[in-house]
């Protein structure tokens, strides 16, 4: 009986202690609005860590940093604790905080190889991530010399190399590898995309030397064409000083005409996206300019072929219908005239429309600037062509 009266008095202060909540609210509880946040201060079931730690507002994770930082510990331990906390950032996918742990923890120079090792691995992993290949390769490089049969740190260099484009080298890495872990997926994986890239890379190259060398060629033709012709083109010359030895004598060929064909004078696919070219005939096609100075406006024909006469694109572009410039109706083809300027010597050269492209280039006083010839076309009898030829020197083709 006695046994019974205790549980009976036990139960009896419970129910006493249970009626107090009834009327009294526990102190030391959460606040109903912000549990939550009060939940997510607790280091243990924190979802992401803070940017700053400040030990008022986080006194449980000050104290677990104070302890992980502590240098009155060993190395091996700070070195450690250190890659813990790199670890918890990189699930977070904090990169940039989880290398200043790994970096931290590298620092500590414990002699631990292994923990130095797999520090190195996961600062390249944190690298990798944030895209900074070349010091990912540089920790992977750094893993592997302390050991070389480390696969984490095979794997991390290979993939480097591969983000990288050194295909050679990533195929390196991975019979490295396989030496020593011949059956292991990731890198037989790895080595087979190297190996494929590899082969893609030297193709192409092998690709874009043949087409380096058939554009040199097929250049190489038209400068000769154009050197039989004896075509002119025109280049820029640095202005020597008067009376200075190695200054040019000026005359027929001009100073400012090159000597000597070369590829520096066809620049005109620069400019206009066009060049000259020669066809399967043997025939050159020019890049041609029409300016027409009254109206400030221009023409272009991407490839005039050297045996058309002018007459026959000028009867194409003032045809049946004229430019909507032409307000006043007079740009006619057998109203114009054509004319290539000598800047050299200020003096303009009359052109017969009816005259080739191909004579109008050979004239011993045509020089062709940037790969494309031009040609400036007034309206004959016009206001404008009288003032605009007043004061100028005139010859014939």
């Amino acid at each position: 009986m006695a046994s019974s009266g205790a549980q009976y008095d036990s139960d009896d202060g419970m129910d006493e202690f249970m009626d107090k909540f009834k009327t009294q609210r526990y102190k030391n509880a959460f606040a109903e609005k912000g549990w939550e946040e009060e939940f997510d201060k607790i280091p243990m079931f924190m979802k992401t860590a803070p940017e700053e730690i400040d030990p008022k507002k986080y006194p449980e994770l000050a104290c677990l940093q104070a302890i992980i930082h502590d240098e009155d510990r060993p190395p091996e331990e700070q070195a450690k604790s250190l890659k813990d906390e790199g670890n918890a950032f990189f699930k977070e996918k904090n990169y940039q905080k989880a290398i200043l742990s790994y970096t931290a923890g590298l620092k500590k120079k414990c002699g631990d190889q292994d923990l130095n090792t797999v520090l190195l691995t996961n600062r390249a992993a944190a690298h990798f991530h944030l895209g900074n290949m070349r010091s990912a390769l540089n920790d992977a490089a750094a893993a592997k010399k302390i050991k070389p049969d480390h696969v984490k740190a095979l794997i991390r260099g290979a993939q480097c190399c591969i983000e990288l484009r050194s295909f050679a080298e990533a195929v390196q890495w991975c019979d490295e590898g396989l030496k020593v872990h011949p059956t292991d997926k990731k890198l037989q994986e790895l080595r087979a995309a190297a190996d494929k890239h590899k082969r893609a890379a030297e193709r192409d190259a092998r690709k874009a030397k043949a087409k380096e060398k058939k554009l040199h060629g097929e250049k190489e033709s038209v400068l000769a064409a154009i050197k039989d012709r004896g075509i002119k083109l025109l280049q820029q010359v640095k202005h020597r000083p008067r009376g200075s030895d190695s200054e040019e004598e000026e005359g027929e060929g001009s100073s400012a005409a090159i000597s000597q064909l070369s590829l520096d004078g066809l620049s005109s696919q620069e400019v206009t996206g066009a060049q000259v070219f020669l066809d399967e005939h043997g025939c050159l096609h020019w890049p041609v300019l029409f300016l027409y100075p009254e109206h400030q406006q221009s023409d272009f024909i991407s490839a005039f072929s050297e045996n058309n006469c002018f007459i026959d694109h000028l009867a194409v572009m003032f045809g049946e219908e004229l430019p909507p410039w032409d307000t006043d109706r007079k740009y006619h083809p057998q109203n114009l005239q054509l004319y290539f300027e000598d800047v050299e010597k200020e003096t303009l050269y009359r052109v017969d429309p009816e005259t080739s492209l191909l004579k109008a280039l050979q004239h011993k006083r045509f020089f062709i600037k940037a790969g494309t010839p031009s040609f400036i076309v007034l309206v004959n009898g016009s206001p404008f062509c009288k003032q605009f030829l007043t004061g100028k020197k005139i010859q014939g083709l």
